[in-house]
């Protein structure tokens, strides 16, 4: 019963995920770079070393850090992505290799899809760096996702032989 409530939210969060990730394709260039204008900004304002320079500097510093706003926000929540498919596979009892596999292929997949999606969105292009970007996001979910597997099991046997 644990397992297949544990699997099902791993499936819903991962269908959030994908919606999400979904509506963010959608938005036209505009809207994007508008997005990520206001998260390099708020940033620039937080940042104790940035928020006191003038307007303008401030400005030439957003929109240099556009891009790198923009490929962050592909590997955070494409980690999240490979998380989220990790946990849901590990609960299955397949060989590693084929976990991994599996995770990967779906990550790359939807990644593709939706650099597909973008390039029929007003004002976007898909681009192949993108999925690459993805792809490793996913590729450190399913590794963040391997080590606490081990560091759990590590420390479940770690009790089991002191109570031994």
């Amino acid at each position: 019963m644990k397992r297949t409530l544990f699997r099902l939210t791993m499936l819903i969060l991962l269908g959030l995920t994908f919606a999400s990730i979904f509506n963010f394709s959608s938005q036209d260039g505009q809207t994007s770079s508008g997005l990520s204008r206001k998260v390099a900004r708020k940033i620039i304002d937080v940042f104790p070393y940035t928020k006191n320079l003038n307007e303008k500097t401030k400005t030439k510093i957003v929109e240099r850090s556009q891009p790198i706003i923009r490929k962050g926000a592909h590997l955070s929540i494409y980690t999240l992505v490979g998380i989220l498919i990790m946990s849901f596979i590990s609960t299955y009892k397949l060989h590693l290799k084929y976990k991994f596999s599996i995770s990967i292929l779906v990550g790359l997949i939807y990644a593709i899809s939706d650099e597909i999606h973008q390039s029929f969105t007003p004002g976007r292009t898909a681009s192949p760096i993108d999925v690459g970007i993805d792809t490793c996001g996913v590729f450190l979910g399913i590794i963040i996702v391997l080590i606490i597997i081990s560091v759990y099991k590590a420390l479940t046997e770690h009790k089991i032989e002191e109570v031994k």
